[in-house]
């Protein structure tokens, strides 16, 4: 394949960036005195189902197998629906909806339309997009996320050399307050660890992870194995890295009666997920393997075809992007009726 990716790396350049109006909205009530991070997950309540529900009201196996199957979209190869997966416990958000959501970062506009646009109007196009969603698949309804990178590769080594830049807690706060303003929106929280290591970056999020609309998303272009500078080469994780985090993901459900995770996964070449076959799957975790090239059309089909297709593991994700995709070719960016007709269908959309 050819197919190469926009370079994301850049200088983070710490901005002050005024988001109006949006200051934390679940401050602790004096009469009742809940804490702030009571009070937000209680704002949250109504978009969560926690593992004492689930005792009381285990998952439909037949209506899973059922949804599973319609996402292999008559596949034949005998590789969708993935076979020996575990079900997942209630509460879990695939394939029972389709996550549609915006990708990017506050800190620079050239990471995604997330942080290009104010958020009213941000959120306003997400919306438009839905919409579309909900109009070619109306028997899945749309689950609206925000995919915020937390932890930035940057040109920069840093003061500790690992050349990537962690987003401030005031940053994801603001990113959590904008999500409050739709109702059941999800936050997915994104790592690049560039010269750093996944097993370092994920304990580093556990206060957002604990939240019941918090998931996260991980990035192997770059992971820096050898060395090198981010943007300078493909990065890469493998299977036992992606095990790491799903054991974490899995364990933070248990202990803190959590409904299901969902994991993202990006990938658009060969090598950036090694030894796929040794990945491990959990009903407290939703692995979805995203493919995150841009191009035309038939490019990123593709793209789809060889490196998610097949290579299953349990759910895949398409990411579209406003301007990249525009850059070559036709200069046309996929359509929720192209997208229903691939296979497997993906569950997971992303716009940057």
């Amino acid at each position: 394949m050819r197919m190469t990716k926009h370079t994301k790396t850049c200088l983070v350049v710490v901005l002050a960036i005024a988001l109006m109006g949006l200051t934390n909205c679940t401050n602790a009530s004096k009469k009742t005195g809940e804490s702030k991070k009571g009070a937000e997950n209680k704002a949250q309540k109504d978009t969560v189902t926690t593992t004492q529900e689930v005792a009381a009201h285990p998952i439909d196996t037949a209506l899973y197998n059922k949804k599973m199957l319609a996402l292999a979209n008559g596949d034949t190869t005998g590789r969708w629906p993935v076979k020996k997966q575990p079900y997942p416990l209630q509460g879990a958000i695939l394939p029972e909806k389709r996550i549609v959501c915006y990708y990017g970062n506050l800190f620079s506009k050239r990471m995604g339309i997330l942080g290009q646009l104010p958020p009213r109007e941000m959120l306003a196009r997400l919306d438009i997009e839905i919409k579309k969603w909900e109009k070619v698949d109306p028997l899945t309804p749309v689950q609206p996320a925000l995919h915020y990178i937390a932890v930035v590769a940057q040109g920069a080594p840093g003061k500790d050399g690992k050349f990537r830049y962690r987003m401030p807690d005031k940053q994801i706060d603001s990113v959590l307050a904008i999500s409050r303003m739709r109702k059941n929106m999800i936050v997915f929280l994104d790592v690049q660890v560039a010269q750093s290591t996944i097993q370092a970056e994920l304990p580093m999020l556990e206060k957002y992870l604990k939240m019941p609309n918090v998931h996260f998303g991980l990035d192997p272009e770059f992971s820096m194995k050898t060395g090198k500078k981010p943007g300078t080469t493909i990065g890469t994780f493998d299977a036992a890295d992606i095990n790491f985090c799903s054991n974490y993901l899995a364990k933070l459900v248990r202990d803190n009666h959590l409904p299901p995770k969902v994991f993202i996964v990006h990938r658009f070449t060969q090598r950036m997920i090694t030894n796929y076959k040794n990945i491990k799957l959990h009903p407290e975790v939703q692995i979805v393997m995203n493919m995150d090239g841009w191009g035309e059309p038939e490019l990123k089909k593709g793209t789809y075809r060889f490196f998610i297709n097949k290579e299953p593991v349990q759910f895949t994700g398409f990411k579209l992007f406003y301007i990249n995709d525009l850059k070559k070719g036709p200069k046309h960016m996929m359509t929720p009726d192209e997208l229903i007709k691939l296979k497997p269908i993906p569950i997971y959309i992303q716009y940057q």
